[in-house]
């Protein structure tokens, strides 16, 4: 007996979607009882794939005990809006299998090397290959981390360097690890490989010498206790602290700045300086004792051992950056330096554009520079062509993915996720592997349609190679080329998690409830309207950052403005850079206009800080506040989340405050915060989890047992409003909390700005950790629209769509057309066509990218850059006009 081929059952509204290995029959239910229509349509035969992976009862995070079946050796594309369940299928389902089973067959100390996501919520999942996991990351929290370390690159061009550069006569060898400033033999003695130095000086940490050292003279010290703490010892060992810093004599200033001595005095808090001295010449009994340090010593110590990214930043404020004397910016010993390439030291070697360097070296790899020396030392030169050969082949798989502008010493923090993914796909690409499945994270993500092509020529060489592809992504041309979708939803949250449909790409039209359907199957732009006229016009002048050269623009104001451009043609230097840096000095750094809705910590180990001119000009006086919105996290720990950030649960913790019992007891609104004792369960100190620590093996996290996940203590949760405690509304959806608080106008007001953009499905605790860019984005987007109107707002965001499904892009739009609507200006860096169409102005920036970018190549409405004919962005953006006649005026 020959078993039956397995199907796909998916539900679709009013239809039922059957998938067979050879049939797919769609059974639409009418309006009427007894009525249905009947569809049949052929569906590729399945020797065309290899085999299926079978999935049954998937119940991870909002997946409804779903089960599928999903083809190997194609690409397999899930689709759906945002929050709907695809990456719990795709990496919490699927990949963390495959991983775990892979872990199984590996000793139990070799597991902690890896980072372990945890067995997934499944029944069953059967035909699964092994898999390597592509998601979407940020760069490496150091700028030590450049495009060279990511794709190893950079030890293949150090040993390179070893044993086949240039030395001068009488030096010896310096071996690969001796080329690194990353590592004691390579790094500069003077600057630790930094390529820069830092010093202070008295008009650094003293920026106004009219304030007494009462009224903090000396800004370097700390803001709180600590800078009390230098001024009151100060007063002990007989300074004067009231006379304005100038009139303090020289000797004693410098002592105060730059002394390393640390004097241990006794300290009298509260006293006078009178009494202080009174005090120490009777040898009363002190507060405590205290122990001095200079300004520069402090500044000094903190940046150098400080692990909070807010106290370094803030002691860089009171230095002075120069470059490094010795290695002239460059990082490395001299001797490192002295060895040569084709008359490239290796740090200038590491600053060329992965182009250039593929052309360099191509000669080298093909054997045709056998110069003299070499024929006398033949070892050399078979390292030389063995290292150049491996080299070129690994930099042009980069080349292919459009990343030839890059250079190897580039610090990841600078690259965009989209970059930064390719960079390890190209790495994959080399590897050959076989018979794998590659889970991808929208992987064209903060990519342009044209470096989509060739993402897409990538993805089908993987694919020829023998292996899987499944996709995470809401990139329609990314849909169109897949061989199947998984169309996951209809909705987010709990309202999503189920499978609408399972196969090839022409069976999704038919599915009713797709909100993906819905766009994917559009033939023009919709709801299209005339370009608003501009109010007045912001100028830059002079811009030169990058590869950006004395560029001039206008951004007109009052309007929504788009600009687009190849990655790496210079479009967030310019409105990200240059442009938010400009008019953040202009508004005042100190005035509070300038928000920045981004609490991610920047990296401060940049060597090698930008050179920057640029000048404003124009209606710039017309602009109050600048206001930026990225894809950063709202929080770095789980302790933050949504409520937080938004401010709304201080409103939600005021009325907790204000019932009867919690008056009776005493209870302020601070009762009412996991973060701080009194009110949070203190066995788990409010994280609601507890770590057990298990030997060789991965920590587990479990719920604590004393609070049971509610992150309170018992008393704390006794209190209740409208019958629900503190802990039960931290658990609400959006939506659900929208009907609970109705009757609150302050709280209301919040969420249902959270709702408008689309966050209706997001618990109000839900930690920042587990959200995805789009997500923090929206929340912080929804953080600004609920702030009253204050003047004349520009708003600067940089590609909001990424991460977004297009039913997610058009809500977007709406919210930014309603910012624009109320006076304010809107600029925003965006490849997604979909939002440049409803754009009022688009500014083209290229041609190409890196050095060949840089231009403003066209600008005007959309319907006007569609004409351009030098535009690499021209056809896509007609392509989204629905091709409208473009000879047309």
């Amino acid at each position: 007996m020959v078993a039956a081929p397995p199907v796909c059952l998916a539900t679709a509204g009013r239809s039922l979607i059957v998938t067979g290995p050879k049939l797919q029959i769609s059974l639409r239910l009418a309006p009427r009882a007894g009525q249905t229509t009947h569809t049949a349509r052929t569906m590729p035969d399945p020797s065309e794939f290899s085999g299926f992976v079978q999935v049954r009862g998937a119940r991870e995070h909002n997946l409804k005990d779903l089960s599928l079946r999903v083809p190997r050796d194609a690409l397999v594309v899930f689709t759906g809006v945002s929050g709907s369940g695809k990456s719990s299928l795709a990496f919490g389902t699927l990949y963390a299998e495959a991983q775990r089973r892979y872990l199984e067959s590996v000793s139990p100390y070799a597991r902690r090397l890896f980072h372990q996501v945890g067995a997934p919520d499944v029944d069953a999942i059967e035909g699964l290959p092994p898999a390597v996991a592509l998601q979407q990351q940020r760069g490496a929290p150091t700028a030590r981390s450049s495009v060279g370390s990511v794709t190893t690159l950079s030890n293949l061009v150090r040993m390179l360097y070893s044993r086949a550069g240039t030395y001068p006569p009488g030096q010896g060898i310096v071996y690969a690890e001796g080329f690194s400033p990353n590592t004691p033999e390579g790094a500069c003695p003077n600057c630790h490989g930094q390529g820069r130095v830092y010093e202070v000086t008295e008009a650094s940490m003293v920026p106004d010498p009219s304030l007494t050292i009462r009224e903090r003279a000396v800004a370097a010290w700390p803001l709180a206790w600590g800078g009390q703490n230098q001024r009151d010892i100060l007063v002990s060992l007989g300074i004067d602290v009231d006379v304005p810093w100038r009139e303090l004599p020289p000797t004693t200033r410098e002592w105060i700045l730059f002394t390393d001595e640390q004097p241990v005095v006794p300290v009298y808090p509260g006293m006078s300086p009178e009494e202080t001295r009174k005090a120490v010449k009777r040898k009363l009994e002190p507060g405590y004792m205290g122990t001095f340090s200079s300004a520069r010593r402090h500044v000094l110590h903190t940046f150098a051992s400080t692990e909070s990214a807010y106290m370094k930043r803030r002691v860089q404020t009171y230095m002075i950056a120069t470059e490094c004397p010795v290695c002239h910016g460059k990082r490395l010993r001299p001797e490192a330096l002295a060895v040569t390439f084709a008359d490239y030291d290796i740090t200038d070697f590491s600053r060329l554009p992965l182009k250039e360097v593929a052309a360099l070296l191509r000669p080298y790899a093909a054997g045709d520079r056998n110069s003299a020396p070499d024929q006398n030392q033949p070892a050399q030169a078979v390292a030389r062509q063995r290292l150049t050969e491996d080299l070129v082949a690994r930099l042009n798989v980069l080349l292919d993915l459009g990343l030839g502008y890059l250079q190897l010493e580039r610090s990841t923090p600078t690259l965009s996720p989209g970059e930064l993914q390719r960079l390890r796909l190209a790495t994959q690409l080399y590897s050959n592997l076989f018979g794998v499945v590659y889970v991808l994270d929208e992987p064209s993500a903060g990519l342009h349609p044209a470096d989509t092509e060739a993402l897409l020529s990538a993805l089908g060489g993987l694919k020829a190679a023998g292996n899987s592809l499944f996709v995470v992504e809401h990139d329609l041309d990314v849909v169109r080329r897949a061989d199947w979708i998984v169309d996951v939803g209809p909705g987010a949250g709990e309202g999503g998690g189920e499978i609408l449909y399972s196969g090839p790409l022409e069976g999704l039209r038919n599915v009713e409830n797709s909100r993906t359907a819905e766009y994917l199957f559009r033939t023009a732009a919709q709801n299209t309207r005339p370009p608003r006229t501009p109010s007045g016009w912001l100028e830059l002048g002079g811009v030169t950052r990058h590869n950006l050269r004395d560029l001039s623009v206008r951004f007109p104001l009052g309007v929504l403005t788009c600009l687009t451009g190849v990655s790496g043609s210079g479009k967030s230097t310019l409105v990200s850079g240059v442009l938010a840096e400009t008019l953040a000095a202009h508004l005042g750094q100190g005035s509070g206009d300038q928000v920045n809705l981004s609490q991610d910590e920047e990296d401060l180990g940049d060597s090698q800080a930008p050179v920057t001119t640029a000048h404003l000009g124009g209606d710039v006086a017309s602009i109050s506040r600048l206001v930026q919105v990225d894809q950063k996290p709202i929080g770095r720990t789980p302790r933050s989340n949504m409520a937080t950030y938004t401010g709304l649960f201080d409103h939600v913790r005021k009325l907790f405050a204000a019932t009867p019992l919690a008056r009776g007891r005493g209870y302020g609104a601070g009762r009412f915060s996991f973060n701080v004792k009194g009110g949070r369960c203190e066995h788990c100190q409010g994280e609601g989890w507890v770590m057990v620590e298990l030997l060789f093996l991965p920590s587990v996290y479990a719920p604590c047992p004393v609070c049971h996940g509610a992150r309170y203590n018992a008393e704390t949760l006794e209190v209740q409003y409208q019958g629900r405690n503190v802990a039960e509304v931290l658990g609400m959806t959006v939506d659900l909390a929208w009907d609970f608080f109705k009757g609150d106008a302050a709280v209301f007001r919040s969420l249902d700005t959270l709702r408008e953009v689309g966050l209706g499905y997001l618990r109000l605790g839900q930690p920042a950790t587990e959200l995805s860019g789009g997500e923090a984005q929206r929340i912080k987007l929804a953080t600004e629209l609920q702030r009253a109107g204050r003047g004349q707002t520009l708003y600067i965001l940089d590609e909001p769509t990424t991460g977004l499904h297009p039913a997610d892009v058009e809500r977007l739009a709406l919210q930014l057309d309603r910012l624009v609507a109320a006076g304010h200006t809107v600029i925003t860096v965006e490849h997604d066509m979909q939002l440049v169409v409803g754009s009022d102005w688009v500014i083209d920036i290229g041609p190409g990218a890196g050095d060949e970018g840089g231009l403003i190549v066209a600008q005007g409405p959309p319907l006007k850059v569609a004409r351009a004919k030098n535009s690499r962005t021209a056809p896509y953006l007609a392509q989204a006009l629905g091709k409208v006649e473009l000879a047309g005026s």
